[in-house]
């Protein structure tokens, strides 16, 4: 994950322990500021103006936020259409979200469109032609018009009988309120209704059906729901009949899921697992809605429901500019997992944390100061690569001419490649042929053969031996960030005894959180300057990037020193003195680090030495 301690947008100030909020929005202002002053002059941070160069303007919303937005939409479209809202939701999912889209198809065949969009039954057939025996209208099931929306409301789902529905040459239908049917006892055995799911007959067996009459027990529908819903993950649930392509309104779904006040009690576990299939449907409606702009992203920590905007990073030209590092406002982890104990929380790397993720891709943490692009393709190869890349390195050789990679398994020097069935000697990398019978006196290191045998492999194990060299570099910072949580409790025990063996307060020794905070923040930066190193292209730029990269892993180091040196009573104030001041400069050298370097992307000053996408080839460069 990022840096846990990521300034907020909302304030460029610390937070306490007290502060920090599970899974819920940053709301409170100011409270930064407050603590911060208790720290006296140690930590003087400038008034956040404007946004840096790698930061980005974004805006966190909360579930109900972006319910509000969905509503506007909503509200919109049934303004124009004069439709019910459970019409116009429907019709805008299946537009994924998009009014303008919706009105402009919609104007033109709004029968299709309602039919595509699972809100009415289909036309029926045109009637046969004269002259032929036909059967009446009334005795055929689907015979019935279709259920136009321009000037009517939604006719979703069976309310009573079939006598009670509205005639079919009814020209406005209007919404009745879904309500389980009723089943009387039936006077002759052939009328007795008999679900085609469970078979049950029941004579008091309670039915719903959407307005295709394909009706079915309501047990057998609420299975049906709660499966499609947390099982699925499904937000667009269908009829269950075959072929039948009617989707259920969510009044439909919140009156399956939460009966009316009144209704038959149901079993109070079932009861609470319909009330969380409601919660998530409704959750599903949001994740879908925010999936369909390119301007929001879901928060992916878990159990959050907070949704980020950010129109700057919405296109691809975008992000070979900046890089969209966003948090979501909240901190912690959400209710599902809160049962977790502390170490638990710790070991999964969210206790506390502030939910700061990449918004332009799919990288879940800060990967600052490279673009997504270059950090996806890092990750790509160190999967693939890293695994086996020392073990490569220490037993294999490429064969001279195909250049596969070759495991010795004998003791025997006269190598022959499997691949080209070339045949050379494991010493020198010459041909064998030159070797003649005395392959163990390796006479002929200078032939040109073997020369640019050994050149060719030279090659390739100093492509290797580079990658070898950042990534163990990268890996090594990760590594050290994932130790910060040991670091942390390590600091808190110091912070207790300095307040023991000194007259400092709580709140005076808070410096040494800070200055870890900073550490993991300052080490997740340095982790993704290797990776950026690695495929940066030769010249001046490079040089000055690795400079600022040298200074500021440095700084860390020092101050890392500094957090793990022992406590002595009568070096207490040295000691705050000291960390107080490499953490101020430590968070300098990031900043420049992170403004340099967003600078360069504005600017166009990066050559890469691979093909990235947004930027010059390396062989059309300078």
């Amino acid at each position: 994950m990022s840096s846990d301690y990521e300034y907020s947008d909302d304030d460029g100030d610390y937070y306490d322990d007290e502060e920090m909020i599970d899974g819920t929005q940053d709301d409170e202002e100011g409270s930064g500021d407050e603590m911060m002053d208790n720290f006296g002059d140690d930590f003087k941070v400038a008034p956040k103006g404007k946004h840096k160069s790698y930061e980005v303007e974004y805006e966190s919303l909360s579930q109900q936020a972006v319910e509000n937005m969905m509503q506007q939409d909503v509200d919109h479209i049934c303004g124009i259409f004069g439709v019910d809202e459970d019409t116009a939701s429907l019709l805008l999912r299946h537009m994924k979200w998009n009014k303008e889209r919706l009105i402009e198809k919609y104007m033109d065949k709004p029968t299709s469109v309602l039919v595509a969009a699972g809100v009415s039954l289909p036309e029926a057939p045109p009637p046969p032609p004269p002259g032929r025996t036909h059967t009446n209208a009334a005795t055929q099931p689907n015979s019935r018009r279709p259920t136009t929306r321009g000037t009517s409301k939604l006719l979703g789902l069976a309310s009573g009988p079939k006598s009670a529905k509205l005639p079919a040459s009814s020209p406005t239908a209007t919404y009745a309120t879904p309500k389980p049917l009723q089943r009387q006892p039936s006077k002759k055995a052939d009328d007795a209704f008999v679900c085609q799911i469970c078979f049950n007959d029941a004579p008091n067996l309670q039915t719903l059906s959407l307005d295709c009459e394909h009706t079915y027990c309501t047990d057998c529908w609420t299975d049906y729901v709660v499966s499609k819903v947390r099982d699925e993950s499904e937000h667009s649930i269908r009829c269950m009949a075959e072929g039948c392509a009617l989707v259920a309104p969510d009044r439909f779904i919140r009156e399956i899921l939460l009966p009316e006040p009144g209704a038959p009690i149901l079993d109070s576990k079932k009861g609470e697992q319909n009330a969380k299939t409601w919660i998530r449907f409704q959750e599903l409606l949001v994740r879908y809605f925010v999936a369909c702009y390119h301007s929001l992203k879901f928060c992916p920590y878990p159990s959050c429901t907070n949704t980020v905007s950010c129109p700057s990073a919405a296109s691809k030209s975008s992000l070979t500019t900046i890089v969209p590092t966003v948090s979501c406002g909240a901190r912690g982890i959400g209710s599902e997992i809160q049962d977790l104990t502390q170490s638990q929380q710790f070991g999964l790397g969210l206790h506390g944390k502030e939910h700061i993720f990449c918004f332009g891709c799919p990288i879940e943490s800060d990967h600052r100061p490279v673009i997504c692009n270059v950090a996806k393709m890092w990750l790509k190869k160190c999967r693939d690569d890293s695994e086996t890349a020392n073990w490569i390195k220490s037993n294999t050789k490429e064969c001279p001419t195909c250049q596969s990679t070759i495991e010795k398994n004998g003791g025997c020097n006269h190598m022959t490649c499997k691949k080209c069935k070339h045949e050379f000697c494991w010493v020198c990398m010459g041909p064998w042929s030159e070797h003649g019978t005395a392959w163990y006196s390796c006479n002929r290191y200078d032939e040109k053969t073997g020369v640019e045998a050994r050149d060719a492999q030279s090659k390739s194990r100093a492509s290797l031996e580079r990658y070898l060299h950042y990534y163990n570099r990268w890996a090594n910072h990760e590594q050290s960030a994932k130790l910060s949580v040991d670091l942390y409790a390590k600091t808190e025990k110091k912070m207790e005894e300095m307040q023991i063996t000194s007259a400092l307060t709580w709140i005076e020794v808070q410096f040494m959180k800070k200055a870890v905070e900073e550490v993991e923040k300052c080490r997740t930066t340095l982790k993704w300057t290797y990776c950026m190193a690695y495929y940066l292209g030769r010249g001046n730029e490079k040089e000055l990037f690795e400079d600022n990269q040298r200074d500021l892993e440095k700084a860390v180091e020092d101050l890392s020193e500094l957090l793990e040196s022992p406590i002595e009573p009568e070096n207490i104030p040295t000691l705050r003195q000291g960390v107080t001041n490499k953490t101020v400069y430590v968070q300098k050298r990031n900043e420049i680090v992170l403004e340099d370097t967003a600078k360069g992307f504005l600017e166009g000053r990066w050559r890469w030495n691979v093909k990235v996408e947004g930027f010059d080839d390396p062989e059309e460069q300078l």
